[in-house]
């Protein structure tokens, strides 16, 4: 089983509208809802990916309720999430038909009390027994304290479970302090974590940090890693447009897969990059396109190296 955390979990909305035009009325021609939050769009796409999943994190409120019945039909997704006394976050994507531009809005977070923390961390412990792997994903909600990953990230590797870590800014820097197997920032979130604005030389600063491995997004041109094992770029066959909102977490879903499958990292950069292109194709938020990752998982270019033994 694959556990998967989502403190700060949303319902997402995704509108598409023929044309976004600020400063006017828009008639939406389609609507599509479903539960979100990066951790919730990582569960889904390793479920698709043929794993069994475990989702954990805060829900509350009527929207709360929406993101656990649409999880009830999510075929290989536990659902492990706790209750609280807010109401879970929307996020609202406006898809332009005419460019294919999306423009997101994100409400922010319900306030998390001391309690509710302190009974997550016991859940958490709980679950991570039976996992396999584990990924931390996402901003933290009011409430809960900016070295909650690090914390997350150390009884983790206390129960001998890898983790993967996907957050930014303060919540990053000190979640990579406690020493992750892998984290996967975007660009802007590695130059903010190391001061520098080379990528490659900020996956290896990163490293020294105390990241294991780090896998940096690119955006349409692709990913970087530095490992261990080697330093490699993988990069899709072209740009592609549409949604970007979920690309990122399909992308960790592919290289936690390939870490619970003992992949080599060459294999796994290629479904990582494949999914979150598959994701930015499709209609929906945060699902992707499978015809198109079968299709691009041939196509996907890997260049770099093997570390001497």
């Amino acid at each position: 089983m694959i556990l998967t955390v989502t403190l700060n979990t949303a319902l997402d909305v995704t509108y598409r509208v023929p044309a976004l035009r600020p400063h006017t009325s828009h008639r939406v021609t389609d609507v599509r809802e479903r539960p979100g939050g990066k951790g919730l769009n990582v569960a889904r796409v390793l479920a698709a990916l043929g794993h069994e999943v475990t989702v954990t994190g805060f829900v509350g409120g009527a929207t709360g309720r929406v993101v656990q019945e649409q999880l009830t039909g999510t075929a290989g997704v536990v659902d492990a999430l706790l209750p609280i006394t807010g109401t879970t976050r929307r996020t609202v994507a406006v898809v332009d038909a005419r460019t294919g531009d999306t423009t997101q809005l994100n409400e922010p977070g319900p306030v998390i009390a001391p309690a509710e923390w302190s009974a997550f961390q016991e859940a958490y412990e709980g679950l991570l027994a039976g996992a396999d792997a584990v990924a931390l994903c996402g901003s933290l909600p009011p409430g809960v304290p900016v070295g909650a990953y690090a914390g997350l990230v150390r009884t983790a590797r206390a129960a001998g479970v890898p983790v993967l870590l996907d957050t930014s800014g303060e919540a990053l820097r000190r979640g990579v302090a406690a020493r992750p197997d892998i984290i996967k920032p975007n660009a802007d979130e590695l130059a903010e974590l190391t001061g520098s604005h080379e990528p490659l030389r900020a996956t290896q600063d990163a490293r020294r940090r105390g990241a294991r491995s780090v896998v940096a997004s690119l955006g349409a041109e692709g990913l970087i890693a530095a490992t261990p094992e080697g330093r490699w770029r993988a990069t899709p066959p072209a740009r592609v447009s549409g949604n970007p909102t979920g690309a990122g977490d399909s992308a960790s879903a592919g290289l936690l897969s390939g870490l619970v499958e003992q992949l080599p990292w060459p294999a796994r950069l290629t479904r990582a990059v494949a999914l979150s292109a598959a994701t930015v194709l499709s209609p929906t938020a945060g699902e992707f396109e499978r015809p198109a990752y079968e299709q691009l998982l041939n196509r996907i270019t890997v260049t770099g190296e093997a570390t001497a033994a």
